[in-house]
């Protein structure tokens, strides 16, 4: 396994997820601290939105405006460029949190919930994950999903792959020609390694951030990891942009769940030249 050293890009936030590359620009979500920050390619802070009701992930549609999981109040929200506006209430279609989700070309949503009330402490139990068509529309994808996390399309819009984190593992859903999901199956038993936020390369494998080890590793189809970069902390969440595509780039909180819990601003993105 290729092990390799990531360089710091920008820091001084308190809990980065979902980061998206567009147009020369790095987006991402502070979740704690209720804001949305773009970043230049040199690392520093372009735009600001607060989204008060906690954002997390994060995905451009095709005419290039960014849709934002305004996670407590279910909702999904749209910037154009000029003004926040709601994209999608889900709020009438589950009771719990909304995390992360992935957009096709045709932007097709896809996007899952907590499926428990995480912050009471209940134990964890399989939830839906939802498909938003572009007219707002909202119906059940697929069910049976143990705390849908990050994901992403891939194979030409025919698969749909999305983190699992509690069970430790990556699957994998068909795509028909109208949406709808099947066949989920296994793409990845991480085992031992709690899958976040993730992305995918050209060749379909997956870049994962591995939140309990501090890892980010590139898994194949089948679970085989051939790429492993580690922090001494919480690996989040990760996507390839820059100018040629092939930079990495990962959000980490350096420190402990101590410091997290303290509001401590140890989370930074950092990258590597793939």
């Amino acid at each position: 396994m290729n092990e390799i050293k990531p360089k710091r890009f920008a820091d001084g936030f308190l809990f980065l997820e979902a980061p998206k590359w567009r147009d020369g620009q790095l987006w991402v979500s502070d979740v704690f601290d209720h804001k949305v920050y773009s970043l230049t390619a040199s690392g520093g802070r372009s735009k600001c939105l607060e989204i008060p009701n906690r954002p997390s992930g994060l995905g451009f549609l095709s005419d290039g405006s960014l849709v934002i999981v305004s996670a407590k109040d279910r909702k999904l929200l749209r910037y154009d460029g000029n003004s926040v506006s709601e994209y999608a209430d889900l709020s009438s279609h589950t009771q719990w949190w909304l995390n992360d989700f992935a957009v096709d070309s045709l932007d097709t949503i896809y996007v899952g919930d907590f499926g428990y009330d995480f912050v009471a402490g209940q134990p964890p139990q399989a939830t839906n994950l939802h498909r938003v068509d572009p007219d707002g529309s909202v119906a059940v994808a697929a069910r049976d999903v143990d705390f849908p996390n990050g994901s992403v399309v891939i194979n030409g819009g025919r698969t749909l792959v999305v983190a699992e984190t509690w069970k430790e593992r990556i699957s994998a859903f068909d795509i028909d020609s109208a949406g709808n999901l099947s066949n989920k199956r296994l793409f990845a038993d991480l085992s031992g390694r709690q899958p976040d936020g993730i992305c995918a390369d050209e060749t379909g494998a997956i870049w994962a951030g591995i939140y309990n080890t501090g890892e980010f590793v590139r898994v194949l189809d089948g679970g085989q990891i051939t790429d492993s970069i580690k922090f001494q902390g919480s690996g989040i969440s990760c996507t390839l942009g820059g100018e040629n595509g092939r930079r990495l780039f990962m959000t980490a909180f350096i420190g402990t769940e101590a410091d997290m819990a303290a509001g401590l601003p140890k989370s930074a993105v950092f990258y590597v030249d793939l």
